[in-house]
């Protein structure tokens, strides 16, 4: 798979869809490509993954042309570029807030190898690259993305000089810890919480940039933001796709034999 497919598909206004992983098992993403995935959205900051593990998970979506975009555990350059070594093409730092952050985990995806008090001068304008190392460093990093995490109220407060920063590719919106820094927690038709995702995703399509929201509920919440502006589709997760289908499925089972079918104060099946 070419490493600038999902770029090039989104910079030509398609949206691209995909899905959080939570498993390692070898024959897991074969079965995920099988679903039409652009995507997937490995989640180190949540789930316990260790390096040589999840290389080889983004060598394998690679190879099966699923894109392998990686949260990293905190906004870190140097996780930033281990992840990109190896293998992911995407990465996504947590709750960002600062434009030295931003600045940072730009250097890591679009300046790699370059570091220190070199790229320091780069990244700030100060010492422009040679013609010969600016080629370089963008064939070096041809179609990695620079995705940020917005989700907190200062970064909101923040957000029209976050994302000026050259490099942002998008912004992945945390909906769990957004809704718990506004002061509503997991409560996501509240008007505060869908007033401020409404303002992240206005801002940064007005600059030409993508973005996403991750749900593990209904899809029609992913359609409802997808109508708003969203053009990066982060559905679900597969545990959460796993019990909500089995969950379903016995439910019909159950009803069908006249077994007695409960459901939760959610209101989803209980098997």
């Amino acid at each position: 798979m070419d490493r600038n497919h999902l770029l090039s598909k989104l910079e030509s206004g398609e949206r691209v869809y995909g899905t959080c992983v939570t498993t390692s098992i070898p024959s897991w993403p074969q079965a995920v490509a099988g679903t039409g995935v652009d995507f997937v959205f490995i989640d180190t900051e949540h789930i316990p993954l260790d390096r040589a593990p999840l290389s080889q998970l983004c060598q394998v979506y690679t190879a099966l042309g699923v894109t392998p975009i990686v949260r990293i555990t905190k906004p870190d350059p140097f996780l930033a570029c281990q992840v990109i070594d190896g293998g992911a093409i995407g990465v996504v730092a947590p709750y960002l807030e600062s434009v030295s952050e931003f600045r940072d985990l730009v250097g890591a995806t679009k300046y790699r190898p370059l570091k220190g008090k070199k790229l320091e001068a780069a990244l700030e304008g100060r010492e422009p690259l040679t013609p010969e190392l600016e080629t370089y460093v963008k064939k070096y990093n041809r179609g990695n993305l620079f995705i940020a995490n917005i989700e907190s109220v200062p970064a909101i407060e923040a957000l029209d000089e976050l994302l000026s920063v050259p490099g942002l590719d998008g912004v992945f919106i945390g909906p769990h810890d957004l809704s718990v820094s506004l002061g509503v927690p997991e409560q996501y038709d509240h008007p505060e919480f869908e007033a401020a995702v409404r303002t992240i995703i206005t801002k940064t399509r007005a600059r030409g940039l993508h973005i996403g929201i991750h749900f593990s509920l209904e899809p029609e919440r992913q359609v409802k933001w997808v109508n708003e502006g969203a053009n990066i589709i982060v559905h679900s997760f597969d545990i959460a796709l796993f019990k909500q289908r089995l969950s379903a499925d016995l439910g019909v089972i159950k009803a069908a034999v006249g077994d007695r079918v409960e459901k939760n104060d959610t209101g989803n099946l209980v098997v």
